[in-house]
């Protein structure tokens, strides 16, 4: 955005919020006798339909339209185009207007004829151009059934590990786990004797540990969990922290992540794949010829474009 624009949109709302101040003022200021007579309220004017064909404005036989406006909208930063809507036409009419202005004295003064005018033009053309196309293309590529497709495609690659649902019982010394092994096979109830015996913090949760993978806890406990069968109890296993007895409760596969989670990721390589097959597509129709030049480093940064 341009810096004539952003003052005009600053001065217009400041100009709006002085009015309004100056308005609010001026009414608490005036005596209730002396307020004039009530005038009859005038009847509404219809409202105009608006479209994008709808001239604003006209410079010089040229006309400004509401698609104007809103062209010039769209390229403005988030925090312009939260203004009020009255102040952000205000400014962008005023800027339309002046640009033309602008406009119409440089062709008037031979622009067109200029190379830097030219090319830059050319460019602009250049690039709105491949912008709508880029947009068409995008929007055919992303629909629900390629997302879901792509997201099988993604799972389908990625490695699962096993993960563990293990409870422990914490005790100080192996002979305090020898003990709880003996009630075990005794027919104790392990999240029982948990909450009764264990010294570490999932004792009152019968000591369940929930999900953890491999690796994810101390190497010596992590190779108890590994080496158990479902249901199964280890023999006394020593950590810094004291000694376990360990029940695996059960086992599964690390989830996958959920859709919602990598469909960003998924959306963008669905762009760019599209994007690229349609630019692929249109190069191998396309006839081109490129010359091969030696440009030296730095050369572009010598080119004049103001010279003709």
């Amino acid at each position: 955005m341009t810096t004539a624009l952003a003052l005009s949109l600053a001065i217009a709302w400041s100009a709006t919020a002085q009015e309004t101040g100056s308005e609010t003022t001026d009414t608490e200021a005036a005596p209730v006798e002396d307020a004039a007579p009530v005038a009859e309220a005038e009847p509404e004017a219809e409202p105009v339909e608006l479209d994008l064909d709808t001239v604003v404005a006209t410079v010089n036989g040229t006309e400004i339209t509401l698609g104007h406006v809103a062209a010039i909208r769209d390229r403005l930063p988030q925090q312009y185009r939260q203004l009020p809507t009255e102040v952000l036409y205000e400014g962008l009419v005023d800027q339309l207007i002046d640009q033309t202005l602008l406009a119409d004295q440089a062709e008037g003064e031979g622009a067109l004829d200029r190379r830097r005018v030219r090319v830059q033009l050319e460019n602009e053309r250049r690039g709105v151009l491949a912008n709508e196309t880029i947009a068409e293309v995008l929007n055919s590529a992303v629909t629900d059934d390629a997302i879901e497709e792509a997201y099988e495609e993604v799972t389908s690659g990625m490695t699962r590990t096993t993960e563990f649902n293990a409870s422990h019982i914490l005790v100080e010394s192996e002979e305090e786990a020898r003990e709880v092994i003996t009630e075990l096979d005794g027919g104790a109830d392990f999240a029982a004797l948990a909450q009764e015996r264990s010294t570490g913090p999932s004792g009152p949760n019968g000591g369940n540990l929930g999900w953890f993978g491999p690796g994810q806890m101390v190497p010596e406990f992590d190779a108890a969990v590994q080496a158990l069968e479902v249901g199964g109890v280890s023999e006394p296993v020593q950590t810094q922290f004291g000694w376990h007895v360990v029940l695996l409760n059960e086992t599964r596969l690390s989830p996958l992540p959920p859709i919602e989670q990598v469909r960003p990721e998924i959306i963008q390589q669905l762009n760019q794949e599209a994007l690229q097959g349609e630019i692929d597509s249109l190069r191998e129709g396309a006839e081109i010829e490129r010359v091969e030049l030696d440009v030296p480093e730095g050369a572009l940064d010598t080119l004049d474009l103001t010279a003709e």
